[in-house]
C-alpha cells in the first residue's frame, strides 16, 4: 500500500490514483448537474411558452420541498413582518 502513495506538497502521503478517481467522479457529477440545470431551464422555457409564470413555478417547487409546518411558520412570520411594515 505504501508504494501506491506519493509525497504530497505538504509532506503528507496521498494515494494519487484514489485522489484522481475522486476528482474525476466529482467532475462527472458536475457535468451531470449542468445537464440537469439545462433541462430544468428548458422546462421553465416551455412553461413560459405555454403561458405559465416560471417565477411562480420556482416558488411552488421551493414550497413543495418544505414540510407543511415549516412553510406555515415561514408564512406566519412573513405576514407579521409585512404588517409591521404596513405592507398589508
Amino acid at each position: 500500500m505504501a508504494e501506491e502513495r506519493n509525497e504530497g506538497m505538504g509532506g503528507g502521503h496521498v494515494a494519487a490514483d484514489e485522489l484522481r478517481l475522486l476528482i474525476e467522479r466529482a467532475e462527472r457529477l458536475e457535468e451531470e448537474k449542468k445537464g440537469i440545470a439545462d433541462d430544468i431551464k428548458d422546462v421553465m422555457a416551455e412553461a413560459k411558452g405555454r403561458g405559465y409564470d416560471p417565477k411562480a413555478i420556482r416558488k411552488i417547487l421551493s414550497i413543495r420541498k418544505k414540510k407543511k409546518e415549516e412553510y406555515q411558520e415561514e408564512e406566519a412570520i412573513l405576514e407579521v413582518y409585512m404588517q409591521a411594515l404596513g405592507m398589508i
